[in-house]
């Protein structure tokens, strides 16, 4: 009986032992998620500090053309072009790095170049797609050169441009170009199959021996491809042009159609909080006009984000969105990430909830399941100089990129379409003319500011659908 007792009182001790060890495990959890969560609320309202003395710096240099002009050029060097670490759980294939001579098929598109641009001796490669672009008066391309198969169809060449002793390679497809009235086309040379037929002259260039290897990449899929395409304000303006035309020749129907926005201050139009009725110039409101929509709710919360790290946070909030609304537009990211870290993040693996890619997948998966019958569309934020700004002063902060990242990959696994803000190179602050005519704070939108980008969210919308609206409530 003894020895019955004394194997009692070890298996006691032993149990005992590992409950210790099991509470000792979990209470050192719990302190290191208390520790973490306190210290990330410490770097918010930090960041939330310095984001709003950065605004007012750059709200009074905003007023100053020469001024903004300045500030931009002495910081730019913080002008982030990092890519996200696969550490984080993001997969970003070179989205930040150089462009390559040799590194795919080339898209230029509709390019503008302005006035007196000098591109003499450019290597554009085999392939090359440059259909639509146009060249404005006295550009200087001079020595440039065509390859085999290259479709330059339908281009504009503006009045001036002097094309003599350009040859042209086999295959080589130039058919329906338009030259300016006196164009000086003298002793080209045609090799080959090479095609200038029915093209029409009506003009003065020079497009002389450009030469273009194999395979070249200049398309604008990333931010920081279409930056060295153009800067933000040109490309805000061509855009807009374009939406303008998208919308004006719409046949959709969305006057049945109501839609909630959820977001942050860019929402909410909150800068604007001094102005009588200030939701009037709000995103959400003009979107209404522009779709002629039944209703719009504005769900928008200065200072909040997607993630549970402030007050309001998007997954905690979702549910106010109206039962019946038929189209849900979540935009957000910006107060995220001031403050995002790479534990902050989260991973892909895990989706733990208090990280961002925890709580946007709850968010995501919530939408879907509680709105069955709502189209859900998510809209990258746009990039902003006050995250680089911030970033140089805080090693820990990711780049925006890896929250878009993000964002795109799980709404890809929801099923949710994306209008892709962050990589479309409008409304970014990193160039001084939008801070000085759209965006004064840096961050926010002035009212003109909002126009744009509801009429692009809009014309986005539109071609989302393809003429067909949001399906209704059954």
């Amino acid at each position: 009986m003894e020895k019955v007792n004394k194997i009692l009182l070890v298996m006691i001790a032993m149990a005992a032992i590992m409950l210790l060890a099991v509470g000792i495990d979990k209470g050192m959890q719990a302190y290191e998620t208390w520790k973490w969560e306190s210290e990330r609320l410490v770097r918010y309202e930090q960041a939330c500090a310095d984001v709003a003395d950065m605004q007012v710096t750059i709200s009074q240099l905003s007023q100053d053309q020469e001024a903004i002009a300045a500030f931009i050029e002495e910081n730019k060097a913080y002008f982030g072009t990092e890519e996200a670490d696969e550490d984080w759980g993001i997969l970003q294939e070179d989205s930040y790095g150089e462009l390559q001579e040799e590194s795919g098929d080339a898209i230029a598109m509709e390019n503008e170049l302005p006035t007196d641009a000098d591109i003499t001796g450019n290597e554009l490669p085999a392939d090359a797609d440059v259909t639509g672009n146009e060249l404005p008066a006295d550009a200087d391309v001079t020595g440039n050169e065509l390859p085999v198969d290259i479709d330059v169809t339908g281009n504009g060449l503006p009045v001036d441009t002097d094309v003599t002793g350009n040859e042209l390679r086999e295959n080589t497809d130039v058919t329906g170009n338009e030259l300016f009235a006196n164009a000086d086309v003298t002793g080209n040379e045609g090799a080959g199959i090479g095609g200038v037929s029915q093209n029409s002259v009506d003009g003065y260039t020079d497009i002389s021996g450009n030469w273009i290897g194999e395979m070249g990449q200049i398309s604008g899929n990333t931010l920081v491809e279409r930056q060295k395409i153009r800067g933000s304000y040109m490309e805000t303006q061509m855009q807009n042009k374009k939406d303008q035309e998208a919308i004006a020749s719409s046949q959709a129907d969305f006057s049945g159609i109501s839609i909630a926005c959820l977001g942050d201050s860019i929402t909410e139009a909150a800068n604007l909080s001094d102005k009588e009725n200030y939701q009037q110039y709000s995103y959400p409101t003009r979107l209404k006009e522009l779709l002629h929509a039944e209703s719009v709710t504005n769900l928008g919360i200065g200072g909040s984000s997607i993630g549970r790290y402030w007050a309001n946070a998007f997954v905690d909030r979702y549910k106010e969105i109206p039962a019946d609304t038929d189209l849900i537009l979540v935009m957000g990211g910006t107060n995220d990430g001031f403050c995002m870290s790479g534990k902050d993040i989260g991973t892909m693996e895990e989706r733990k909830a208090g990280t961002f890619i925890g709580d946007l997948d709850e968010l995501m998966r919530g939408l879907k399941e509680d709105y069955p019958q709502a189209e859900i569309v998510f809209v990258t934020p746009l990039p902003n100089v006050l995250h680089d700004m911030l970033k140089k002063e805080k090693d820990y902060l990711l780049p925006q990129s890896a929250l878009v990242d993000v964002i795109i990959q799980l709404a890809t696994e929801y099923d949710i379409p994306v209008i892709d803000l962050y990589n479309s190179n409008i409304l970014d602050t990193h160039d001084a003319a939008v801070i000085y005519n759209y965006m004064p704070d840096g961050v926010h939108c002035n009212p003109d500011g909002y126009f744009v980008l509801a009429e692009h969210i809009a014309a986005e919308l539109i071609k989302m659908y393809d003429g067909e609206v949001p399906k209704g409530q059954e």
